[in-house]
């Protein structure tokens, strides 16, 4: 399915598409995008299947099917080549490209991510949260692996907006996207990934912790890392300024 997505930037500028994470929608990049347009970037967000203002999957989703979507997305817009920059779940789908459709990617940037999140089980029993419980309970606990509890305090606003954000999501495309994650497992597939590779990671966080960030960076072909301070799970908003250089950086490297 073709998700729904924005553009940003000039029509002849490399594309960069932001790739965002589970219980999130595009909006999540606002942080990001100025910064990569007056880079001369055309940027193109997407909201994951089921999220944002995406169709809602039926049933269960595979990783294979979440990248497939950026590949239909891609087709759609006539772009054979992008960058993508992934967080969390976003990062999963760009390491999935890289590895079995490098021709479609030419950079990497892999944020707050894992190769290899969890048990399926663990999945289940969060999809069976969000269909039960409903999506605000799934919020509740969400919010706090995503910031530090000091950028919750200070920014209570937007803290409220992220709340929001994920308690919005319908359940059946949170859940859709859980078993994706569940059944995930690309640690033996990252050798393979010749795109030039930036991992980021936040040394706060408790989601994908930098243990994750470093296994992928030690398995990916001349990948380098770079770890962040006071950054839990969603860094590049939480340090927007920091992970914003980072991302520019390695897009315009040469």
């Amino acid at each position: 399915m073709t998700p729904h997505h924005q553009i940003t930037g000039p029509d002849t500028g490399e594309v960069v598409v932001l790739a965002g994470s589970i219980g999130s929608n595009l909006s999540m990049w606002d942080p990001q995008v100025p910064r990569l347009v007056d880079a001369g970037f055309r940027v193109v967000r997407f909201d994951n299947r089921g999220h944002g203002r995406s169709p809602v999957p039926e049933g269960p989703s595979s990783m294979a099917d979440l990248a497939g979507d950026v590949v239909e997305l891609l087709d759609t817009l006539g772009i054979e080549r992008a960058h993508l920059v992934g967080l969390s779940l976003g990062g999963m789908i760009g390491m999935w490209l890289g590895a079995h459709e490098p021709s479609r990617i030419d950079r990497l940037v892999l944020c707050c991510t894992s190769a290899k999140l969890g048990t399926p089980q663990m999945w289940e029993e969060r999809a069976t949260q969000a269909k039960t419980k409903g999506m605000v309970s799934i919020a509740d606990g969400s919010i706090g692996r995503w910031f530090t509890p000091g950028w919750i305090q200070a920014n209570p606003g937007l803290a409220k907006e992220y709340h929001h954000m994920t308690a919005t999501v319908p359940a059946a495309g949170y859940a859709s996207c859980c078993a994706a994650i569940g059944g995930m497992d690309l640690r033996d597939a990252l050798p393979s990934i010749t795109a030039p590779t930036l991992v980021i990671g936040g040394r706060d966080d408790q989601a994908t912790p930098p243990e994750h960030a470093q296994l992928i960076a030690d398995r990916i072909p001349g990948a380098r890392l770079e770890l962040v301070d006071g950054a839990a799970h969603l860094g590049n908003v939480e340090q927007p300024e920091i992970f914003g250089e980072l991302i520019t950086e390695h897009l315009t490297a040469r």
